[in-house]
């Protein structure tokens, strides 16, 4: 499985229902294990994001189709990145010619 870095920003609707917020991430990791994936962490941040997760996906296709179910709720925007252990990196820079 490939892991994920998902950076969150509340909407306006997010912001004004934030109490019903740790409702909606209880949704967000059953659902994430209905779908074959895996959840690992949630941070709530300062700064530029609202908070962050991980979690893990057993491919691209499934990581996508959750992330724009979660962004058609209409409580957040998100930014996902895909992330490399660090022997996923030593691989990778070994292959490189």
């Amino acid at each position: 499985m490939s892991t994920y870095i998902t950076l969150f920003r509340w909407t306006q609707k997010g912001i004004e229902n934030v109490k019903d917020s740790p409702s909606r991430l209880d949704a967000i990791k059953k659902a994430m294990a209905a779908a074959g994936g895996r959840f690992i962490a949630f941070y709530l941040t300062t700064g530029q994001y609202d908070a962050i997760a991980i979690g893990e996906w057993p491919d691209d296709q499934t990581m996508a189709m959750a992330a724009l179910a979660g962004g058609s709720q209409g409580f957040i925007r998100s930014e996902t990145l895909k992330a490399f252990t660090e022997d996923e990196y030593r691989k990778i820079i070994a292959s490189l010619p």
